[in-house]
């Protein structure tokens, strides 16, 4: 495990340290999960536009045809 100081304003200090008391984390567990949580979504997003650049319309269109055209069941519906 690597150590990292940051800076952070006194405000967001504050603020980190308040809901990491409240969820009884420290405030390096809170930081931790947020660092995880946004890399997860932007790597998530690069992986949804490198699969996009693959997509085909038409195979798209394709497997759509193939499901059947019917209500959906009851507890489907909204």
């Amino acid at each position: 495990m690597s150590v990292l100081s940051i800076r952070l304003p006194n405000s967001l200090h504050t603020m980190v340290k308040t809901v990491a008391s409240e969820e009884d984390i420290s405030i390096n567990q809170f930081i931790a999960s947020a660092v995880a949580e946004k890399l997860s979504a932007l790597t998530t997003e690069k992986y949804i536009e490198a699969r996009a650049v693959r997509a085909s319309k038409d195979k798209f269109n394709s497997a759509l045809s193939k499901v059947p055209n019917s209500e959906p069941t009851e507890i489907d519906r909204i």
